[in-house]
């Protein structure tokens, strides 16, 4: 299995082992090797394909077969029909697998097929090329052009090996990922790192908490949860009693001591927080609860130049790589301190403050879900002032305000504050900048052009579906209604809906508006859209209230 210049698919010892978890049922190596093998026959001789599998598992069994057809995997940093579009255009020789209902003009996407049991025979473990490409990463910029960062097969074995040991985890850890294998922490911490550890992944990405618990049940013990700070602060708040974990791991925001401390306390498990970027893959970690140094995986040494840019440097790599925050190392470089963002630092009124500082002490406040200080673009002859976008309930925005008053200093309160449902986070928890801009730009607007989410805390939400929520059509319809009631400005009863066409799901968090149009005899028209095409229409009735 360790050919020269090659590395095995996985590390487990025999072909009885559970190396997926599936519809509460263990996968065993046997039946995963039958699986690849047959999915890989079925593969279009192209060199690149776009995995697009929602099902961890069916990604999984996606990313192998390609990898014995010594194939490239293609991971956009969203599924928009714009975003597969532009990218397909770029690898014109690629194809598209999916286990969803998917179609995109001008590129083939092959619907995951149903895969029967076959007897492999002989325990066997395939060896992959360790330059050969095994994936191709996408990030995308300030300017919302997806940047390509591939990753050889060798690499991503070494990382693997190199985090296992950083956290300490051995061979029969159970692993449920809450973030997407699509992106670089998912593929490394919910599909390499069990893969490579001799471990067993959960095929779900559960987003609420109720379902996280049921999915943590179906594993055996111990397990491992990889998630995100927001998914943390979520099942706080729910008060869901978790079975027993033996390490959380954190990455994809930053984690704040107090948080780790409250999953700490509620999870009885250690919670590691990962340093890391695309670029690199994860380089660092630290149990937040206890060190506010980063200490970095074997053989990486972090430095500074003269100017303060960040380098890291990787034994196994012959380049160093530039980092997008500002550290402070440790002399020997195996150490460091986490400063920021290099484009973090703002200035107001000749004072300076730290973004990432400002989400930090928003974040702290009592009540406050999440939320983001954002600083828009300089414009000349006008003074900067930053913009806070606040998911919190249960406060108002003079609350929230005030709280912020006894925190930071008041050149730095944000003017204005907008309280929303939910933020448009990406499936990995990030807030690109392009997303925020259209979403400010979207508040300014009248009423009418105004973008509203519906939150992923939605008590309507659980259990509809579970591992892949769909908003229900009366919560649609419920905003609907609202809008019809804020331009009508006037008490109104609802009489009948004579007609409604739901035209495309509605994902919570997705940003989404209502536009109306009143007509006669008491009624109006309405539209729902995304920036994907409209999602319903119709028409309802109305009557005025009565007076007293």
């Amino acid at each position: 299995m360790n050919e020269p210049g090659r590395l095995p698919l996985f590390k487990h010892d025999n072909a009885a082992q559970a190396i997926a978890w599936r519809n509460n049922q263990a996968i065993t190596v046997a039946h995963f090797l039958g699986e690849v093998a047959q999915l890989a026959g079925q593969l279009p001789p192209h060199p690149f394909v776009f995995n697009l599998c929602s099902d961890r598992y069916h990604f999984l069994l996606t990313f192998c077969a390609a990898l014995l057809r010594g194939q490239t995997c293609l991971l956009p940093p969203n599924h928009a029909a714009d975003t597969l579009t532009r990218l397909h255009a770029r690898y014109p020789q690629s194809y598209g697998v999916s286990d969803k209902a998917l179609r995109l003009e001008g590129m083939e996407i092959i619907p995951f097929p149903a895969l029967p049991s076959l007897d492999l025979g002989a325990f066997f473990i395939p060896a992959i090329a360790v330059g050969h490409v095994a994936a191709i990463v996408f990030t995308s910029g300030s300017t919302g052009e997806p940047r390509p960062y591939p990753k050889t097969w060798g690499r991503l074995v070494r990382q693997a090996r190199l985090q296992a040991d950083m956290l300490g985890i051995e061979a029969g850890q159970h692993f449920l990922g809450t973030v997407p294998p699509q992106h670089m922490y998912g593929l490394e911490f919910t599909l390499m790192l069990p893969l490579h550890s001799g471990g067993t992944l959960h095929a779900g990405v559960p987003l609420f908490p109720a379902d996280i618990r049921q999915a943590l049940a179906e594993l055996p013990a111990p397990r491992i949860l990889i998630t995100t700070p927001l998914h943390l602060r979520i099942c706080l708040e729910e008060n869901i009693d978790f079975p027993p974990l033996a390490l959380t791991v954190s990455a994809a925001a930053a984690l704040t001591s107090e948080l780790a401390q409250r999953a700490e306390d509620a999870f009885g498990a250690p919670v590691m927080e990962i340093y890391g970027c695309t670029e690199t893959g994860a380089i660092a970690s630290r149990r937040t609860v206890r060190q506010e140094y980063w200490k970095t995986m074997a053989g990486a040494h972090v430095s500074c130049d003269d100017e303060d840019q960040a380098w890291v440097a990787e034994a196994h790599v012959n380049e160093r790589t530039r980092l997008q925050d500002r550290i402070e190392p440790a002399a020997d470089g195996t150490q460091f301190r986490l400063l920021g963002r290099q484009a973090d630092l703002v200035k107001i009124a000749g004072k300076r403050a730290s973004l990432s500082d400002l989400n930090r002490q928003l974040g702290q406040i009592p009540g406050v879900r999440d939320g983001i200080f954002f600083a828009p673009d300089d414009v000349p002859g006008t003074a900067t002032r930053l913009i806070a976008l606040v998911v919190a309930p249960g406060l108002e925005e003079r609350e929230i305000i005030a709280a912020l008053r006894q925190k930071i200093d008041v050149a730095f309160l944000p003017r204005p504050l907008y309280k929303l449902d939910s933020l448009p986070r990406t499936p990995a928890g990030k807030l690109p900048r392009a997303t925020l801009i259209n979403l400010l730009d979207s508040l300014q607007q009248p009423d009418q052009a105004r973008w509203q989410t519906i939150s992923v805390n939605h008590p309507a939400l659980p259990g509809h579906f579970p591992g892949n929520p769909i908003v229900p059509g009366v919560v649609l319809l419920s905003r609907v209604w609202e809008a019809v009631c804020r331009q009508a400005d006037a008490p109104l009863q609802c009489t009948g809906w004579p007609s409604v066409k739901f035209l495309a799901p509605l994902r919570p968090g997705v940003p989404f508006r209502v536009e109306v149009e009143f007509g006669a005899a008491q009624s109006a028209r309405f539209t729902c859209t995304t920036s994907m095409g409209t999602l319903a229409q119709g028409s309802v009735r109305f009557a005025a209230v009565p007076p007293g």
